[in-house]
């Protein structure tokens, strides 16, 4: 109506300016709409009252994220939306989506990054944690800054990437506004701190007059997330591993209803587990406690046994347990070992707080175990299916873990329960997207995947994927197990898919079905010049399965036929590696 109305009055526009204005007003919502308005009446004040004004350059605080499983994306956007709240101009950027040229034009930067594996980067860290410690990186005298570093204290490199981002920034020249900050597993509390006092620390150097507009970039939006998952119906958890095998793997389908809820192949699914009955139980009687025994946790209030089944994480010990629970104990082996960094992380690798409980007894309080306990913390497991092919179901391909000690099996908190879950029971569930971990854009284009054991569970998605789009690009899969028989995970759909040629190659290696042991990785060996000349065609080539050896073991292989078919010494083999890698042709998920 307004625009009609702009038409017909005599106005200072032109015909021309009145249909530009009217195309960029169709576009808008009616959030938008009002900012537009409020922005051209401030404008048209602020021209009248100074006659014309010279343009300076917004001051945006600039919030990068280097994230691996999605806390540290969770952790940026819910401090962009606090700088929003309160009239910031933000900038909101994966690490992998930011230009390294930029940053010597930064005047505020916040940083959240956490660290992979034994000291790594994160995926879309490893860019940008390259260019600043490169005699490329610039002198940065005009930027102040703070980290956030997540990271694991069971892992011996404690947040060792938030540590170099910050000694990096700070070499360049850059001042520090809030000091390095360090989180653990149950992050939230120390987040949460540091967002406060970054955001306060901030308020002197940005001027009130760039504190009108936001522009949050690569933020991602969905009705159900980590802290707010959807309640979906368990329809399947079928054993895929014979009834001899050694392990016992599921093939696990999920309804997601009318969710609404969306995932690429690639992506992960976060899955919230509640801890067994009976280890609550051995756990709450080994300590004569009472499991009726109530308390608040925030602004709950549950009895022990509650606690314990579904605040807490029961299978998962960490170095600062192992410590409080040797100062209480009085017990010298444990304090000794408590002492020791390295023991320290092989008994929390080993044990459970079950095992802790029955080795060495301590007098304590209801009230002070959940308070020594971390968090549950959802369990991430790659996705299993194509959203195409599947539609409202999510698949998953999991490995009960279970392990023997003194005679009694301890299990996995995730994987048990989903093992253990009956149809129709209740799974809460998040999508965590990885967008390291994708499908070339041109299914023409050949793929190389490697995938041991439920390694193999993302390119099932992708063969499923490939299927539905018509891909003629060549495929080729390298699997392996202990045994042909028990433990060829979807055989029966990866001869189909070799039948109808959506699938090109199919190398398999059962570890334990000679004499001597056989791996992927000499397989690759192997099949080297075939590989070679795939890579040197186009094919992209993926890796997912175990980072403790597996991956390294594949990459050194890897190494090996580059060199011996490339004709490349070692470090024009690793440089080589690394140009697929930066060229996203080489992507891994590894846990």
């Amino acid at each position: 109506m307004l625009l009609k109305e702009l038409s017909s009055l005599a106005s200072p526009l032109s015909q021309g300016q009145v249909d530009k204005l009217k195309q960029l007003t169709a576009e808008l919502s009616a959030v938008q709409l009002a900012w537009v308005g409020g922005y051209l009446s401030a404008t048209a004040q602020l021209g009248a009252s100074t006659g014309s004004v010279e343009s300076t350059p917004e001051q945006t605080l600039t919030i990068l994220y280097g994230s691996q499983t999605g806390n540290g994306r969770g952790v940026a956007s819910e401090l962009a939306e606090k700088a929003q709240a309160q009239g910031y101009a933000v900038n909101l950027v994966s690490m992998a989506d930011y230009k390294v040229r930029q940053l010597k034009q930064e005047t505020l930067l916040l940083a959240v990054v956490s660290t992979h594996g034994e000291g790594e980067a994160p995926d879309d860290a490893i860019e940008l944690h390259k260019f600043l410690a490169s005699k490329r990186a610039p002198s940065l005298e005009n930027l102040h800054y703070s980290v956030l570093a997540l990271g694991d204290s069971s892992y011996e490199f404690f947040c060792q990437t938030g540590k170099d981002f910050d000694q990096r920034l700070a070499a360049l020249g850059a001042k520090s506004i809030v000091p390095l900050t360090e989180c653990d597993v149950d992050y939230e509390a120390a987040a949460s701190t540091w967002q406060q006092h970054v955001l306060e620390a901030v308020k002197p150097l940005i001027s009130a007059a760039s504190a009108s507009v936001v522009s949050i970039s690569s933020a991602t939006s969905s009705a159900f997330t980590k802290q707010k998952p959807y309640s979906a119906e368990l329809l399947v958890s079928q054993k895929l591993t014979g009834r001899d095998s050694d392990r016992d793997v599921r093939h696990v389908e999920i309804d997601l209803g009318e969710s609404g809820l969306s995932y690429q192949v690639g992506d992960a699914l976060g899955v919230w587990f509640t801890n067994s009955a009976d280890l609550v139980n051995e756990i709450i009687e080994q300590l004569s406690l009472d499991g009726a025994t109530e308390m608040t946790l925030g602004d709950e209030t549950l009895s022990l046994s509650q606690a314990l089944t579904e605040k807490r994480e029961l299978t998962q010990l960490y170095p600062g347990l192992v410590q409080n629970w040797a100062q209480l104990s009085g017990d010298e082996v444990l304090l000794a070992l408590s002492e020791d960094r390295e023991q320290t992380r092989q008994f929390v690798l080993n044990h459970q707080l079950a095992d802790l409980v029955a080795q060495y007894p301590v007098d304590i309080t209801a009230f002070q175990l959940v308070e020594l306990l971390r968090p549950i913390t959802p369990r991430l497991y790659s996705i299993a299916s194509s959203q195409s092919e599947v539609e409202s179901e999510v698949h998953l391909t999991v490995a009960l873990v279970e392990d023997q000690r003194n005679g009694t099996s301890r299990f996995g908190g995730a994987s048990q329960f989903l093992a253990t879950a009956d149809e129709g029971a209740e799974v809460k569930v998040y999508v965590e997207p990885n967008n390291h971990f994708r499908l070339p854009e041109n299914p023409e284009t050949p793929v190389i995947m490697i995938g041991p054991g439920t390694g193999v569970a993302p390119f099932r998605a992708f063969m499923q994927e490939r299927a539905v789009q018509g891909a003629t690009g060549e495929s080729w899969l390298f699997f392996g197990n202990p045994h042909f028989e028990q433990d060829f995970l979807y055989q029966t759909e990866w001869q189909q898919y070799l039948n109808d040629g959506s699938l090109t190659r199919l190398d398999s290696a059962f570890s334990r079905d000679q004499a001597h042991k056989i791996y992927v990785q000499h397989r690759i060996a192997e099949r080297g010049e075939a590989l070679w000349q795939w890579l040197e065609s186009g094919a992209h080539l993926y890796i997912c399965g175990d980072a403790e050896r597996m991956a390294k073991d594949v990459h050194q292989a890897l190494l090996e036929v580059v060199k011996q078919f490339g004709g490349k010494d070692d470090e024009q083999a690793a440089a080589y590696l690394e140009a697929l890698r930066s060229d996203k042709r080489y992507q891994k998920d590894v846990y």
